[in-house]
C-alpha cells in the first residue's frame, strides 16, 4: 500500500498492522491520538514526517505487512484476548512498577524530583485503569458478547442498562483519552524513558518497565478504540435495522 501522511495514524494501523512497530520505534500514539494525521502526529513530537515516511516505506520494500487477526474474529474471542493479555497485565505491572517507583524515589527522588511526578502520575494512572477494566468485565464486554450471540441466533438485540452500546463506549473512550495523557506525561518528564547517566540498575528497570507499560497499553487501546468498539457499534446497527425490517 502507498501511504500517506494526510492520513490518520489510525488508519495506518489498521489497514497495515506492522506499522505499529515504526509507531512505537518514533513514540507516535496510534490508539488514543490516533485520530491525528501522520504529519500532525509527527509535528507533536517533532520528527520530521519524512523520516517516518521513509521508515513506513520500509515495510513495504523489505515485504513486511499483515493482517491484523482480530478484523475477523469474533467479539468474544476479542475481548476474551483482550482480559486475558492486557487486563492480566496490568494487573500484574501495576504493583511491580509501584514497588519499583518506591525504590528509585527513596534512593534518588532528591536529586531527581521529576521522580514524584512520575509516581504520582503512574498512580492516577494505574488507579483509572483498574475501574475502568472492572467496567468493561462487568459492563460492556458481557453485553457486546450477547448482542454477537443473538445476532449469530437471529435473535432480538438484548436489553441493556443505556439506550445504546455506544453510551458506554463512548465513556471508554473518555477514560483511554485520558490514560493517553498520562502515558504522554509520563513520557515527557522522564526525557523518553531514559535513565540519567550512571544510573542504577533498578532505575533502568523501573524505565524499562513504564515503557514496556505503555508499549502495552497502547496495543490494549488499539484493539478497543479501533476495532471492538468500531465492531460493536456496527453489530448493534444491524440489529436495530434487523428488527426494524422484521417490524
Amino acid at each position: 500500500m502507498t501511504f500517506d501522511k494526510n492520513q490518520t495514524v489510525r488508519e495506518i494501523a489498521i489497514n497495515n498492522p506492522a506499522t505499529v512497530r515504526v509507531f512505537e520505534k518514533f513514540g507516535i500514539d496510534y490508539c488514543c491520538g490516533g485520530k491525528r494525521t501522520l504529519h500532525e502526529a509527527c509535528a507533536s513530537i517533532n520528527t520530521p514526517v519524512d523520516r517516518v515516511m521513509e521508515a513506513l516505506d520500509e515495510l513495504e520494500e523489505n515485504g513486511i505487512a499483515s493482517e491484523d487477526p482480530w478484523t475477523g474474529t469474533s467479539l468474544a474471542d476479542l475481548t476474551a484476548h483482550i482480559v486475558r493479555r492486557h487486563h492480566s497485565y496490568v494487573r500484574e505491572e501495576s504493583p511491580r512498577i509501584e514497588v519499583l517507583l518506591e525504590k528509585v524515589m527513596n534512593r534518588h527522588g532528591e536529586a531527581h524530583p521529576e521522580l514524584g511526578a512520575i509516581q504520582e502520575t503512574f498512580a492516577a494512572l494505574s488507579h483509572e485503569l483498574f475501574a475502568h477494566m472492572m467496567k468493561e468485565e462487568r459492563v460492556l464486554f458481557p453485553f457486546v458478547e450477547a448482542m454477537e450471540a443473538a445476532a449469530r441466533a437471529n435473535q432480538p438485540e438484548p436489553r441493556g442498562c443505556f439506550a445504546s452500546v455506544e453510551m458506554p463506549i463512548a465513556c471508554m473512550l473518555a477514560d483511554h483519552d485520558d490514560a493517553g495523557v498520562l502515558l504522554a506525561k509520563m513520557r515527557r518528564l522522564s526525557g523518553g524513558y531514559r535513565a540519567p547517566e550512571g544510573s542504577c540498575p533498578t532505575y533502568h528497570g523501573l524505565y524499562q518497565a513504564l515503557e514496556e507499560f505503555e508499549r502495552d497499553l497502547h496495543q490494549h487501546v488499539h484493539l478497543e478504540n479501533n476495532i471492538l468498539f468500531p465492531r460493536a457499534v456496527e453489530m448493534e446497527r444491524s440489529l436495530k435495522e434487523t428488527a426494524h425490517v422484521s417490524h
